[in-house]
């Protein structure tokens, strides 16, 4: 398996972009007021970030709101049990926003992809940082810290915070970061993940972190609802291109009937993935303002090419694409003529 980095180097914290590591290094020093946010539908990554780098600040004596699009996902609530993660409502936020002397924005670098946060975002004087793993970044922000070798923005945000002064560091924040590079690796299975991803595994581990807890939170603590959307999406599972393509629907009639949301629909494009012979996953989801497409691939297969053909992006094997006013039958026929170019 090739993973792009070398997996025999020694592991040294922000090894790698050290002069914006030590620039946003200094922005952390230097100022006091700090707003954390993230990508719209924020998964484990996302979240797990911003609430290990908000309590980091708060050890350092700084003050932090983190304000998100969504509200938290129910089976990532364990994570925040003080209730940190809020989610933006303008009468309350905007002027937290607009007040803040430093806005980071983590597992994104996107400004639309805060979606309603954006506006106030773009408007403030804040210092803006990115940090983050995904390609082509927006020019927005004033500092960038980015690694698209990463496994996750947690692995590159673990490197900052042990570069600034690794004895903060402690379960409050090792459980959320550990949280995070799980679920961005596929619990160390997808590429990328090499001995230094195992070797933070296991320093966050030290810190009492129960690796079965976590897991079982996440993985095992479903809503009945939840698997039984599961079970109508798989129903709608199809495969294309002599099997190697397969995707799933999931409707709002599904959302109603299982009182769930999209939110609940976060990792079923490894279902599809599951499939012997599969190269390509696909789900397409009917959402309230459009339609929202997750794409996966395995080995050589760029589907973030695919993505962005449709106005999305991502990483080479994974990616997705958010499109407003078209109808989710004409969309899939589409999506699957345009797929055929990256299977031959």
């Amino acid at each position: 398996m090739n993973n792009n980095r070398n997996s025999n180097k020694s592991y040294s914290p922000c090894s790698k972009n050290s002069i914006e590591c030590q620039k946003i290094k200094e922005v952390i020093q230097n100022y006091n007021n700090f707003v954390i946010t993230s990508h719209v539908n924020p998964d484990g990554d996302s979240l797990g970030c911003e609430l290990s780098l908000a309590r980091f600040l708060k050890m350092l004596g700084k003050s932090v709101t983190i304000l998100n699009h969504n509200e938290t996902p129910k089976f990532y609530e364990f994570l925040d049990p003080n209730k940190e993660l809020n989610k933006f409502n303008a009468d309350i936020h905007q002027n937290v926003i607009l007040n803040a002397e430093v806005i980071i924005i983590v597992d994104t670098n996107q400004s639309d992809r805060l979606r309603s946060l954006e506006p106030s975002v773009l408007k403030s004087k804040a210092v803006k940082v990115i940090i983050d793993h995904h390609l082509e970044a927006g020019d927005f922000a004033d500092y960038y810290l980015i690694d698209e070798d990463a496994t996750s923005t947690a692995e590159i945000l673990y490197n900052l915070l042990l570069s600034i002064d690794s004895d903060i560091i402690d379960h409050s924040i090792a459980q959320p970061l550990y949280a995070a590079i799980m679920t961005d690796t596929g619990s160390f299975r997808f590429p990328r993940t090499d001995t230094e991803t195992h070797q933070i595994i296991a320093e966050l581990l030290q810190h009492d972190v129960d690796p079965t807890a976590v897991y079982s939170h996440i993985y095992e603590s479903w809503t009945l609802g939840r698997m039984r959307l599961l079970g109508e999406i798989l129903d709608t599972m199809k495969t294309k291109y002599n099997g190697k393509l397969a995707y799933v629907v999931a409707t709002q009639k599904m959302f109603e009937q299982t009182g769930t949301t999209e939110v609940e629909t976060d990792n079923f494009t490894n279902y599809p993935m599951s499939v012997e012979g599969v190269v390509v996953g696909l789900l397409f989801n009917e959402i309230d303002d459009g339609i929202k497409i997750s794409f996966r691939s395995k080995g050589d297969i760029p589907i973030n090419e695919l993505a962005k053909e449709f106005g999305g992006g991502g990483h080479k094997n994974a990616a997705g694409a958010r499109l407003f006013n078209v109808k989710i039958e004409n969309l899939i026929e589409e999506v699957i003529m345009k797929a055929g170019k990256y299977l031959t």
